[in-house]
């Protein structure tokens, strides 16, 4: 293994797997349990579809991050570790299946996701704003974070899932402006904060996050931080990219833990109210602490319910 070397701002980058992202494999009871009703109810989750190396330590916490309208995406991210493919019909008994799933499991925030539908005319608005009601009415101490695509700039799209009143509303830049059209398909930097800026000046809680490594320079960074906090996120989070398999986008440098901190107090300078930057951190790591950050009743629809 390499020794970390500078940037040229002075900040510490590393290009060999470093040890700090190293992770034990999931197992314990509560994680052999989650599998079971999640796979008895027929659904899928971000943090095995993705490989999220958080996946015990969330469901531990009684966090998850559910994916509805299949398990395949229309669009071809080059970052993303879902599936892409032609996508079954939405299956109108999912959103049920959803809610039953985090009340069955006692969870105390709900991160609800979704694959693009590109196919589907709404995009699945009408599936996502289904989902997000019946998961208020039947889990009402939970907090619940809509992931959202960006429907392809369709704000009447955007409207119907804003109107089901989740308590954060997360859409994630994921990348800087400049290597937007190599990271993401069918994309676009300038769409996706005015995805944020729109859910913003609706009065919903906003949310974005990003990823270092692919090449982008700590400035671009720090642009892209800028950007979103001027969208009006309140909430944000930076981690490190880690290349899925073979076929995707390689690592260009893995940036150090100080590099991280620095990025986060960065972040907090621009008045973010909850930022969790650091090499294992992704967009729902500790989606939980983002929620209870926020005052009763800042922004969004409904007040946040209790921890």
């Amino acid at each position: 293994m390499c020794g970390a070397t500078s940037s040229p701002k002075g900040l510490n980058r590393q290009r060999s797997r470093p040890a700090w992202l190293r992770v034990k494999l999931p197992g314990g009871p509560d994680y052999a349990r989650v599998r079971r009703t999640i796979r008895r109810l027929g659904l899928h989750t971000v943090c095995a579809e993705a490989a999220c190396p958080n996946v015990a330590e969330c469901w531990a916490r009684r966090s998850m991050t559910v994916m509805i309208l299949g398990a395949r995406c229309t669009r071809r991210c080059r970052f993303c570790n879902v599936a892409t493919g032609r996508p079954g019909a939405p299956d109108p008994g999912e959103p049920a299946r959803v809610a039953e799933a985090l009340r069955e499991l006692s969870v105390r925030h709900a991160v609800i996701t979704s694959v693009s539908r590109d196919d589907l005319e709404d995009g699945g608005a009408a599936h996502w704003a289904e989902t997000l009601r019946l998961t208020r009415s039947r889990c009402p101490e939970l907090t619940v974070e809509a992931l959202s695509p960006d429907f392809q700039g369709d704000t009447q799209a955007l409207d119907q899932l804003l109107d089901a009143a989740p308590h954060v509303l997360a859409h994630n830049l994921e990348t800087v402006r400049r290597l937007t059209p190599t990271v993401r398909s069918h994309a676009s930097y300038d769409r996706s904060l005015a995805v944020l800026r729109h859910a913003a000046q609706a009065g919903a809680v906003v949310k974005s996050g990003l990823m270092a490594g692919l090449g982008e320079t700590v400035e671009e960074l720090r642009a892209a931080l800028r950007d979103i906090r001027d969208a009006g996120a309140l909430l944000v989070t930076v981690g490190q990219y880690l290349r899925p398999s073979r076929t995707h986008l390689e690592v260009v440098d893995y940036l150090a833990p100080a590099t991280f901190e620095e990025l986060g107090s960065y972040a907090r300078e621009l008045g973010f109210i909850h930022v969790a930057s650091g090499p294992l951190v992704r967009s729902s790591y500790h989606a939980d602490e983002g929620a209870r950050a926020l005052p009763t009743g800042t922004g969004g629809a409904l007040p946040l319910a209790s921890p």
